[in-house]
């Protein structure tokens, strides 16, 4: 291989490791957005059988779920777009090393954004968690409710 060559992979090797990490958030995050999209079909299959007070509380599920769906989602497309600049990155970098053109700061702009991707995605990762933790208060109280049915 040509000097510039190796040199470009050198320099593409740190984005790819980045990527594998996003790669490893999206398949959690995408596991979290299964769980809680099976949860909202079992809920809504289960509806017939709820009296009134499991209702209230299953309406109550179902927007946290809905919530949930949405940041979950919101989190998937930040991190996606990570993914996509950093494959953009590793782009610039074999045309910066492979031309005469300078793009250097074109890379470094596209880093940039990636880390703000990141963030967001990470940031809404966050905010899904939160909003499951705060929903085992409403399966405690669904519970609690089939126990004083007995």
């Amino acid at each position: 291989m040509t000097e510039p060559v190796l040199h470009a992979i050198q320099l593409a090797i740190a984005p790819v490791f980045l990527l594998t990490g996003i790669a490893g958030l999206l398949s959690v995050m995408a596991n979290r957005l299964a769980r809680v999209v099976d949860r909202t079909r079992f809920v809504q299959q289960s509806w017939p059988e709820l009296n009134e007070k499991a209702r209230v509380l299953a309406c109550t599920e179902m927007t946290h779920l809905t919530q949930r769906r949405h940041v979950a989602s919101w989190a998937i497309n930040f991190c996606t777009a990570g993914a996509l600049l950093i494959c953009l990155v590793i782009v610039v970098l074999f045309v910066d090393e492979l031309s005469t053109a300078n793009l250097r700061w074109v890379a470094g702009g596209l880093f940039v954004a990636t880390m703000a991707a990141l963030i967001g995605g990470l940031a809404c990762f966050l905010r899904e968690v939160s909003l499951a933790t705060q929903s085992t208060d409403i399966e405690a109280a669904r519970f609690e409710q089939a126990i004083d049915r007995s």
